[in-house]
């Protein structure tokens, strides 16, 4: 089992940044891929960006490339996600996730965390 606990979100002012952390613990190897998801109210939960172990492969929405940015210690066993230039549009609960895969570009989960709201005001 992997446990994930994100941090970090927050209510931010349009073209504000926040950066959330993401803890990860238990029985985690070099095979996971890290990445962060969110959801909004009625909405799928939708892929926003990768990482995998060592940091050299890393995926993106293309909406989200160029104002997020994903990062790893881990000799923290911590995952952030920068997200920079923020948007009305980017307010969402916003999950991290572990997985094997890489399946379209997209992580796809096998754990998540318990979420963590981020809200941009106009």
């Amino acid at each position: 089992q992997v446990q994930l606990v994100e941090s970090g979100g927050g209510l931010v002012q349009a073209g504000g940044s926040l950066r959330l952390s993401c803890v990860v613990s238990g029985r985690t190897s070099s095979r996971y891929f890290m990445g962060w998801f969110r959801q909004t109210p009625g909405k799928e939960r939708k892929f926003v960006a990768a990482i995998n172990w060592s940091g050299r492969n890393i995926y993106y929405t293309n909406s989200e490339k160029g104002r997020f940015t994903i990062s790893r210690d881990n000799a923290k066993n911590t995952v952030y996600l920068q997200m920079n230039s923020l948007k009305p549009e980017d307010t969402a609960v916003y999950y991290c996730a572990a997985g094997t895969d890489i399946v379209g570009s997209s992580l796809r989960p096998d754990y998540w965390g318990q979420g963590t709201q981020v809200t941009v005001s106009s």
